[in-house]
């Protein structure tokens, strides 16, 4: 079976979310077929496919306009049909440890004087690396985007962070926004529908 879920215009997470729901709908073994008009949807489709087992292609049908292609085999569908029953029963296995996410919306801290903004803001990550419990996630967003990139004055302490097993996550559409795409120095990228669902998965919220 074979759906095509037209993306086009929508920004994440929108295709992703999209293809994720089309991909339960096939009934089994098929194909997914995804059209979006940017770069980083692309990317975030293919994550998709990595975190659920899909195989994924994608190309340039015009300018500015791809095509991704999303194989599902019967083995990932029934894994995707399972998925909530699995995050459940992870869910119980680890009771008794509480998920802790930072999350940073900004590359300055409080309002009043930026400058004096961007000095706590350095002082909050390097704080949190010095924890005796880390975070398990640090979520960077808007403009805590350009703390993960080249320039930063944090990225020392954020790559002490990751080294130190902490997940460290930055928004691919605030990269892109800010131009900031080829620039990112720690971490990964990610989406708004893994940042969303980090966030609601956590038992405790950090937001400097």
């Amino acid at each position: 079976m074979k759906k095509t879920v037209d993306a086009l215009g929508k920004v994440c997470p929108v295709p992703v979310i999209k293809a994720e729901q089309a991909a339960k709908e096939l009934g089994g073994a098929g194909e997914v077929e995804v059209f979006v008009d940017n770069k980083t949807a692309v990317e975030n489709l293919k994550k998709l496919a990595a975190q659920k087992g899909f195989e994924a292609s994608s190309e340039n049908m015009a300018t500015g306009i791809y095509r991704v292609s999303l194989a599902v085999s019967e083995e990932a569908y029934q894994k995707l049909q399972q998925g909530e029953e699995e995050v459940a029963a992870c869910e119980v296995a680890g009771a008794g440890e509480k998920k802790t996410v930072v999350v940073i919306s900004s590359d300055r801290m409080g309002e009043g004087n930026d400058e004096l903004g961007k000095v706590l803001i350095k002082g909050f990550i390097f704080a949190i690396s010095e924890q005796e419990k880390l975070p398990d996630t640090m979520l960077f967003y808007n403009g805590g985007a350009k703390l993960t990139c080249n320039g930063s004055d944090s990225l020392e302490d954020i790559r002490s962070l990751e080294a130190a097993g902490v997940n460290v996550m930055t928004c691919g559409t605030c990269l892109n926004h800010y131009g900031l795409t080829e620039e990112l120095a720690v971490g990964t990228v990610t989406n708004m529908y893994v940042i969303a669902e980090t966030m609601t998965g956590a038992d405790l919220i950090v937001k400097p």
